[in-house]
């Protein structure tokens, strides 16, 4: 991982001699998730992954078929005994576990966000955002055949109700010649978002949470 991280930093740094590009425009929508307690607006060519298969309550799950970009939104019972300026890298540790990439998992970034990242929520909420790369394998395939993944992870921490919010993406970067998304996308580095004209991932990020809102607090109450 650590190696074919290293190629794409080089071929970023190539690109970054090239003229800036505006992103592009794309059809967006404000989704309602969990029946509507809670909304935020993302691409429309993110598919409910419900009308695929059975998805935890207390999960949303959307995944672009063409890209095999993801989008989860998770809530979970409040981390007592994590800190909030430690959450957002606990939470991504504990991913990178799940994905048993724990020892390749790359760290990028570690950030709080202010509260006009996040406009609808409180403005004392404990946010943070951990982004990284890890490798990871494509539904029940074995770990021949990870992809790496780059994964942008925000955990809102909603103290009052108990919850911590988590709001995961998953952007590929290179997809192994073993994995079923190879089928569709072919193996190597993927094609950057924004010559495929379509919206990066990074600008989805932020455009979900600048349009995250709570409609509905009893859904913490269940």
């Amino acid at each position: 991982l650590r190696a074919i991280t290293g190629a794409l930093r080089a071929a970023a740094a190539a690109a970054g001699e090239m003229p800036d590009i505006a992103s592009p425009a794309e059809p967006c929508s404000e989704r309602a998730l969990f029946g509507g307690a809670m909304s935020c607006t993302f691409p429309l060519r993110f598919v409910d992954v419900s009308s695929i298969r059975e998805v935890p309550d207390n999960q949303e799950a959307y995944f672009d078929p063409n890209r095999d970009e993801s989008i989860i939104v998770e809530l979970l019972e409040f981390k007592h005994d994590v800190a909030d300026d430690q959450s957002a890298l606990w939470f991504f540790r504990d991913l990178a576990n799940e994905q048993d990439s724990s020892q390749d998992m790359v760290l990028e970034s570690v950030n709080s966000l202010a509260p006009g990242d996040v406009p609808f929520l409180d403005p004392s909420t404990a946010m943070k955002v951990a982004v990284g790369q890890m490798a990871v394998s494509k539904g029940r395939q074995g770990i021949e055949a990870r992809n790496v993944v780059r994964v942008y992870l925000a955990n809102m921490r909603l103290r009052s109700a108990n919850t911590d919010v988590l709001v995961v993406m998953y952007e590929p970067l290179v997809i192994s010649e073993l994995s079923a998304t190879a089928a569709t996308m072919g193996s190597g580095a993927t094609v950057p978002a924004i010559v495929a004209g379509c919206m990066p991932i990074v600008d989805i990020f932020r455009l979900m949470l600048a349009t995250f809102k709570i409609h509905d607090w009893s859904l913490f109450c269940s």
